[in-house]
């Protein structure tokens, strides 16, 4: 099992935020299949004021690039897709097109 980390900010408005929020509560079913068929197993989001983290816990072979072709592929993703972007704004520094991105570990207690 391997634990990715990513960031992303949310557009800094009080009631969008709430939204955004409400929308994770009630996640449908097609989503979730979709997120476990790609190979993540856990994923959780945490928000501090507009920034987000995300920690994914991902199956052994898990690719992203496998994941982004796979969620291309599927109507109910990108419609969701669509409607998170509404909410969500790329890091000052992330890449065109480049919504969520990655974070380098640089600390950790365990050291085996």
């Amino acid at each position: 099992m391997k634990r990715y980390y990513l960031a992303l900010d949310l557009k800094d408005d009080p009631g969008m935020i709430a939204e955004y929020e409400e929308h994770h509560k009630k996640i449908s079913s097609e989503i979730l299949k979709s997120i476990k068929d790609s190979g993540v197993e856990r994923m959780e989001l945490f928000r501090a004021g507009n920034r987000m983290f995300m920690i994914m816990e991902v199956r052994d072979g898990f690719s992203f690039a496998e994941k982004d072709e796979m969620d291309k592929g599927n109507p109910a993703v990108q419609q969701w897709e669509t409607l998170m972007w509404k909410y969500q704004q790329a890091l000052p520094f992330a890449k065109s097109g480049e919504k969520w991105v990655l974070m380098k570990k640089i600390f950790d207690t365990k050291t085996d």
